[in-house]
């Protein structure tokens, strides 16, 4: 008997597998419809009433809720400059028989733009072959949306009865450092013992995440109006190399930190990347002219352990006291911009958690071979669902490529086993 296979893992691939081809639809659906979200806002909603025809279609009954009303609320992290008018969460809630432990299938709908760069088809083709489905946001994250679908309608089509209860929901503002639809959520009344997020994960188990913190370096220098004249032309387009300089200084600093837990084995475990230069643009609509603005845009990761107001506050710091002994930027400043706010914060499951625990169990049954469980290399909705309203959230979702970048897309098959390990699970820990 060393090798049978226990029976919840029977039970998940018995109920989900009946469920591959409306899966593949809902995905294919849900890619081909446009949910990008800005900095400012987001088109959610619609992708959300796809969902929601789907639990319609097998009598499971949803909510479709504004998020606004977190304007309202004095819960710190809320983004104030964002507009959240009409962009909805889904919720779908299966009642348990109060002698189990609750679980949330959480995981959102927005995606980033589909950006600049050329796609190979259309960023919403929902294209299926080789056994990938291709699209924006197919691997970031309607797959993991779609397998946390197929468990709710794999469990109702069953007529199954959980000990505890079952929480779906697709939320909206996750991308951009958002979070509001993780925070309507919490802050509605929805809450569980355990909550589990599908990110794209390659079928890994992350028990951490990472913080995060977007800054905008700015410097406005000189006056235009003296370009084409016998004035100094002043212009912040070469002093930028040395506020770069900095910046790579800032790195190698970072890098010489020594992360313990989750994250010990990264080679960097809290990396400080430049994500874009910008002194005018390399654009024929734009006239030649010297530059009088120049950005640099930082984009910094912490460790859970870290105290990252106190880390960026020394940044910040250490910053004012590069300007001051800069000639340069003595005269013109460095406007310290935070491109979403403030940060994001991570989190760390412990490795003898009980929910971990279960869902490498699940997974290692379900997979049948060895499990990896380590820590995601990017901040999520993870970091606000366990640190600020202590529900102790893994991550655990499906293989793919190409997330904020162009050709996304996910492999299908993952997307049907993350459904099978999440199912094995839920049945486990309720």
């Amino acid at each position: 008997m060393k090798n049978a296979v226990p029976a919840l893992v029977t039970d998940a691939t018995r109920l989900i597998r009946p469920l591959r081809s409306s899966i593949r639809r809902l995905l294919q659906e849900l890619v081909r419809t446009n949910s990008v979200a800005v900095l400012a806002g987001g088109n959610e909603t619609p992708a959300q009433r796809v969902l929601q025809a789907f639990f319609r279609e097998r009598g499971i009954r949803t909510e479709l809720y504004d998020t606004a009303f977190i304007r309202d609320s004095d819960f710190p992290q809320v983004r104030r400059h964002k507009s959240y008018a009409g962009r909805k969460n889904l919720g779908v809630r299966l009642g348990g028989s109060g002698r189990g432990r609750s679980l949330l299938l959480n995981g959102h709908i927005d995606t980033v733009p589909p950006g600049n760069a050329p796609w190979t088809e259309s960023p919403w083709s929902g294209s299926f072959h080789q056994g990938r489905i291709h699209g924006l946001g197919s691997f970031d994250m309607k797959g993991g949306v779609a397998a946390n679908a197929a468990v709710v309608a794999a469990i109702h089509a069953a007529r199954i009865r959980l000990g505890g209860d079952l929480l779906f929901e697709s939320v909206v503002d996750e991308e951009w450092g958002g979070g509001g639809g993780t925070i309507a959520a919490r802050l509605r009344g929805d809450k569980a013992d355990a909550c589990v997020i599908p990110e794209g994960t390659q079928m890994e188990i992350y028990r951490a995440t990472r913080g995060g913190f977007v800054v905008d370096l700015v410097v406005d220098a000189g006056d235009p109006s003296g370009y084409f004249s016998d004035a100094e032309v002043v212009s912040p387009a070469m002093p930028l190399g040395r506020l770069l300089a900095w910046v790579s200084r800032i790195a190698k600093q970072r890098a010489k930190i020594k992360a313990r837990g989750a994250y010990r084995r990264f080679a960097d475990p809290v990396p400080v990347q430049v994500l874009a230069v910008e002194s005018n643009r390399l654009d024929p609509q734009v006239p030649l002219s010297v530059p009088s603005r120049g950005t640099v845009r930082v984009y910094l990761q912490f460790l859970p352990e870290e105290d990252v107001d106190k880390v960026i506050a020394g940044l910040r710091s250490d910053l004012e006291s590069f300007a001051a002994a800069d000639s340069f930027f003595r005269k013109y400043p460095v406007e310290w911009q935070p491109l979403i706010g403030g940060p994001l914060y991570g989190h760390e499951v412990p490795a003898d958690h009980p929910w971990l625990r279960c869902l490498e169990r699940s997974a290692h049954d379900i997979l049948r071979k060895p499990m990896v469980t380590t820590a995601a290399p990017y901040p999520c909705d993870a970091g606000l669902i366990h640190g600020d309203f202590g529900i102790p959230t893994l991550l655990f979702g499906p293989s793919g490529a190409g997330a904020h970048n162009p050709d996304e897309y996910v492999d299908f098959e993952s997307v049907m086993r993350t459904a099978e390990v999440l199912l094995a699970a839920a049945l486990a820990w309720t």
